[in-house]
């Protein structure tokens, strides 16, 4: 779900940078220390799991583990995202460093989302809980995508192999994975861990 320098139009680059700062902001304020190890250690699973990528087009398909992040690290998850993402543009070219915040709004939203809802699946399953989380993140980040694939060039959409439908192809079979291990992850360290699902309203 990387986007490579290049491929955004500059009225798309600034906003979504715009965008991703003020994200980020909102993410930062209130962190207590306390909270750093918990972030530090989710930093590094979305770090490395976003390396594992198969090019399709001007983006990749790899797993996200947004609504993971949404579950476990609430409002901080793009703080987490967002640390991942620098150390993954410079360090191995993977996204790119113009499109950072636009990188940052396809996988910090979809993780938001899920937290500002969780309480309205606080008596679910945990494994439906992660399930529905996972697919959701993969599928709002894939609309996401689109939308500013189609915002920054036209022709992004056009043919019957263009590179939108590529998209939609490949990153529906990886929602309905990305669901299933999600929901054995957070059913698995529930079990083990409860408290590292408490909600933190702050």
């Amino acid at each position: 779900m990387h986007i490579a320098d290049g491929v955004l139009d500059i009225f798309v680059v600034i906003p979504s940078t715009i965008g991703a700062i003020g994200l980020l902001a909102y993410s930062l304020k209130g962190t207590k220390e306390e909270e750093i190890p918990k972030i530090s250690l989710l930093t590094g699973a979305f770090f490395v799991s976003s390396l594992i990528n198969i090019p399709i087009g001007p983006t990749s398909i790899h797993p996200v583990l947004g609504g993971f992040l949404g579950l476990v690290l609430g409002r901080r998850a793009p703080i987490g995202i967002f640390i991942g993402l620098i150390l993954q543009a410079v360090l191995f070219q993977h996204g790119g460093v113009t499109t950072l915040g636009a990188n940052m709004l396809l996988m910090s939203i979809p993780a938001l989302l899920i937290y500002w809802t969780t309480s309205w699946t606080k008596r679910w399953p945990y494994f439906v809980k992660g399930f529905t989380a996972g697919f959701f993140a993969i599928c709002s980040g894939m609309l996401l995508l689109i939308m500013l694939l189609l915002l920054s060039d036209e022709r992004y959409s056009t043919g019957s192999f263009s590179v939108i439908h590529f998209v939609f192809i490949a990153y529906f079979p990886l929602a309905l994975l990305e669901g299933v291990l999600t929901g054995f992850a957070v059913k698995h360290l529930h079990a083990m861990r409860p408290t590292l699902f408490e909600s933190r309203k702050s």
